[in-house]
């Protein structure tokens, strides 16, 4: 279609919501906007002919940059580091023998590694289920790289070895841990084989 000199299309944006989001542009955590539109036939400036809506996007406030919707698919750097700290304290709960000083010793070391500025009794009481465990993990692995995975199964792997060779239920709840993570099953054995 030839352009004709005066003309062109301009989008009229409404907010419909608000929030923070990790924005791709800036690469940080942003208040953004969520926008919807309509499109408009201009002339000289003048919108005299609506073209239809435009779809939805989210506009960053500081650099006004538009991206998809799914931009708030991703979690912003404070979820994302709260979902790490929640990970690192179910897999330390799973794997935590009960009544055993050497295991509770190195479970306390990896939390206090992992955010937890000190580690009182409550945080280290009752094992997770296997849901909670798949809960706290597979909603995380998606967003960390595959050396991120890994160190969370070898951060489990020490707890497990801190009091002697894996047992079987350790070892099956490792197994549990690595495959909600997403890590193939060599990927798993190697790594325990591994710590």
């Amino acid at each position: 279609m030839p352009r004709v000199a005066g003309t062109g299309i301009r989008t009229a944006w409404r907010v419909t919501d608000d929030g923070d989001f990790f924005c791709p542009e800036c690469g940080g955590d942003r208040c953004y906007q969520r926008l919807a539109g309509r499109r408009r036939l201009t002339v000289l400036g003048v919108p005299l002919l609506p073209l239809g809506a435009a779809g939805p996007v989210v506009a960053c406030v500081l650099c006004g940059t538009h991206h998809p919707v799914a931009a708030l698919d991703h979690p912003t750097t404070t979820g994302l580091a709260l979902l790490l700290r929640d990970a690192y304290r179910t897999v330390a709960l799973a794997l935590l023998a009960p009544g055993d000083p050497a295991a509770r010793a190195a479970a306390e070391d990896s939390l206090r590694e992992a955010g937890f500025p000190q580690t009182p009794g409550d945080v280290l009481v009752g094992a997770p289920s296997e849901a909670e465990v798949r809960e706290a993990l597979e909603p995380l692995a998606p967003h960390l790289a595959v050396p991120g995975r890994e160190s969370l199964l070898l951060h489990g792997a020490r707890i497990a070895l801190a009091d002697g060779p894996y047992t079987e239920a350790e070892r099956v709840t490792l197994t549990l841990v690595g495959m909600s993570l997403g890590l193939a099953a060599a990927d798993r054995e190697r790594l325990l084989a591994a710590a």
